[in-house]
């Protein structure tokens, strides 16, 4: 007979006991086990005889006395017989500091304590499970080493933080888990994946999967010690933009996984002369057709491309390239499957409960409530869990304008004001503050990068200055401006010559980064070249000299797969690049020119050096509105300057006088218009002199042919 209260026991086998470590387990000389299904159940006390332990309810209740001290329990199965330690007999296992810092929103080491962590306890191997549902009346870790029965391994609340876990002796790394959540109301909910998984199932499949405590061996210590120069706003940065699955197939149209990306894509991108690699979403997510902007497991690499370990070793063999690697991030939002995060314990509880403020009508997702500690403590773990256990060298956080703005696409009476009655959403703004002063404390030497489209002041300074703390900025208005102005027909352009300008205006007010994205071939928008007017040859020219005025612009440079072949179609995420077009020398000539772009970008400190610095740029010809003709110096500290000369419409222009600092001979360094990049290989001959006649406001001028739909850029000789 149990001297258990039936009414607890009834309540363990029904699945809805608060704390099921008070019931099971030993107690007072007892040892009390609940394995609904078995034949029988033993005691197998250290050094002594096993004991029988007598069953008390006939669902599967059993208990019995046993002697004091360590014991193992033996469960006969109708297929077998299993032997295990009693997860009830361990105590608790999450420190008082990691609950402490976790219920201050400051545990910045979440990924590698909470979730699923395989360690060994007195002498016993396990898997440690802990996780949030301070609003949950039970919860129960799940999967097939308990035939995911949630009557199992019910879990310890712990105090007053909402924290549940539970050590569940002799399961092993690569087991499949969820959590089975009683929740607020008292109803069962879904099967809830683990927000801290460091590893998923492959989609459509959405459990968690225990990983292995090995770290990876780094070798990049050396690209490590010297990234922080490399990411500086003085640096030459150009980002190649890549969505993995999307780049590149086997013949069998299967994705590659990481070690078959690092294969080819690390070769092409070094090749191209990119710095870096930025990565669209990686973090695990439902559907691959949000290509990633939905995630859900903030803390773990999508299986759609392999292990964890493997994309260590991804970001490993770019290091060893002397590639830095950035991966868009997506704190804005996320998706309401099910086993998500959304109503996670019953409750509202990484979201807000009103839908205006807790709900994105843009991608019909859910929006974190950031001024819970607990929320802003997980999502600035996982933005440290990519930069620190991964080495990343950067994040891009999504989506940063629909974040700082409470009345962010939405009408007048379908949002709440802050609680000044203003639109700014307060609580964001101190997180991404809180974010990246975080970053910069604990991971030297990597960036932060905000795609913000608004004029919200001091996205790129820092905190203490009363900005928001990034590293750079993504110049949306210079990509909606010039992009909108090269899809004008030629004979237009002088009518909208201020777009191609008007972004030197504000051009140093923060640290810029100049995108062509993914964004902008997507959605019926057609490819780059698709967007440039005029016939065949026009539209490639034009996709040359917008491309060589970007490179040439004041900022960071980021540039979507596919644009540096003139991929003629949009972006289609089901398929790889149509790489045959190299096959065409027109294809393959855009490609030489971005390839020489980069290279002439690296090698001239004047087209990087002073990017965030008005010391860096001068205009010599800005107003020549009736020809299309933009010309401008760019200039660097103990460098030659460089001259850039742009002619926006297909008329060659024979003499054209540009004023110039000094005189003497100007090397043509590039001019998108070389036979070799598909043009008509109108040019100067490699250079012309500068004679020391003022012009533009110069002590000296050139006289220059200015090829039709090209950018020139020039140098003096020496």
């Amino acid at each position: 007979m149990s001297d258990a209260p039936m009414e607890a026991i009834q309540a363990i086998v029904e699945g809805r006991h608060g704390d099921p470590f008070a019931v099971l387990g030993a107690h007072g000389g007892r040892v009390r086990s609940f394995q609904p299904g078995a034949l029988s159940v033993e005691a197998v006390p250290a050094g002594g005889a096993p004991v029988a332990l007598g069953q008390v309810h006939d669902i599967g209740m059993f208990e019995g006395e046993v002697p004091a001290g360590p014991y193992t329990l033996r469960i006969t199965w109708p297929g077998g017989v299993q032997e295990t330690e009693d997860p009830y007999a361990f105590g608790p296992l999450l420190g008082d500091m990691d609950i402490y810092l976790f219920s201050e929103g400051r545990h910045h080491e979440m990924g590698r304590v909470f979730g699923a962590r395989a360690m060994t306890v007195e002498g016993v191997p396990g898997v440690r499970f802990a996780v949030w549902a301070p609003n949950a009346r039970r919860v129960s870790v799940v999967g097939e080493f308990n035939n995911w029965d949630g009557r199992r391994h019910p879990m310890r609340l712990r105090g007053g933080a909402g924290v549940w876990e539970i050590f569940v002796p002799r399961l092993a790394p690569g087991a499949r888990y969820k959590y089975e959540i009683l929740g607020a109301h008292g109803g069962v909910l879904p099967l809830k994946a683990d927000p801290v998984a460091a590893q998923s199932e492959l989609a459509p499949g959405t459990s968690s999967i225990v990983t292995k405590p090995v770290s990876h061996p780094w070798n990049d210590a050396a690209w490590m010690d010297r990234r922080a120069g490399l990411q500086a706003p003085d640096a030459p940065i150009s980002i190649y933009e890549v969505h993995p699955s999307s780049w590149w197939r086997a013949e069998n149209g299967e994705a590659p996984d990481w070690d078959g990306l690092a294969a080819r894509l690390i070769p092409y991108v070094r090749g191209m002369g990119f710095t870096h690699v930025e990565l669209l979403p990686i973090m695990e997510h439902p559907f691959g057709g949000s290509w990633g902007y939905q995630p859900l497991g903030l803390f773990a690499p999508t299986a759609r491309f392999g292990t964890p370990e493997g994309f260590s070793r991804f970001v490993d063999h770019c290091h060893e390239a002397g590639i830095g690697v950035i991966l868009d991030w997506v704190p804005a939002h996320f998706p309401s499957d099910p086993h998500g995060l959304g109503q996670f314990d019953g409750t509202a509880l990484y979201e807000h409960a009103d839908p205006r403020e807790g709900f994105h009508r843009d991608w019909n997702t859910l929006i974190y409530n950031f001024g819970r500690n607990e929320v802003r403590g997980f999502l600035i773990a996982s933005a440290l869990h990519w930069l620190e256990h991964y080495h990343v060298d950067g994040l891009r956080v999504d989506a940063v304008a629909s974040m700082l703005y409470r009345d962010y696409s939405r009408n007048a009476g379908e949002w709440v004001p802050n609680i000044h009655g203003g639109r700014e959403n307060l609580e964001a703004v101190a997180f991404i503050k809180e974010l990246n002063e975080v970053v910069r404390a604990r991971c030297p030497g990597a960036i932060m990068v905000a795609e913000e489209s608004t004029a919200w002041p001091g996205v790129s300074a820092s905190v203490s200055e009363g900005g928001l703390g990034f590293h750079y900025k993504w110049n949306m208005g210079w990509m909606h401006d010039t992009l909108h102005y090269m899809q004008e027909d030629p004979v237009n352009r002088r009518w909208h010559h201020g777009q191609m300008t008007f972004g030197l205006v504000y051009a140093f007010s923060e640290k810029f980064m100049l995108p062509l994205s993914h964004d902008e071939v997507v959605h019926g928008k057609g490819s780059l070249l698709r967007k440039m007017p005029g016939d065949d040859w026009q539209k490639r020219a034009n996709l040359r000299a917008y491309l060589s005025f970007m490179w040439t612009h004041p900022g960071k440079k980021l540039l979507f797969m596919g644009g540096e072949i003139a991929q003629p179609t949009e972006w289609n995420h089901d398929t790889q690049i149509p790489w045959h077009l190299l096959d065409d020398p027109r294809h393959r000539g855009v490609q030489e020119l971005v390839r020489d772009l980069n290279r002439a970008y690296r090698a001239h400190p004047a087209l990087h050096q002073r990017d965030a610095d008005p010391a860096g740029f001068a205009w010599v010809v800005g107003d020549d509105a009736g020809n299309s003709v933009l010309a401008f110096l760019r200039y660097a500290e103990g460098a030659a300057p460089a001259l850039v000369v742009c002619n926006l419409t297909p008329v060659p222009r024979e003499g054209y006088r540009i004023g110039v600092p000094s005189a003497g001979w100007w090397r043509e360094i590039l001019n998108s218009d070389a036979a070799s990049y598909g043009g008509s290989g109108l040019g100067n001959a490699g250079g012309a002199e500068a004679r020391e006649e003022a012009s533009h406001g110069q002590p000296a001028s050139l006289t220059l042919t200015l090829p039709p739909l090209a950018t020139l850029i020039l140098s003096p000789q020496g």
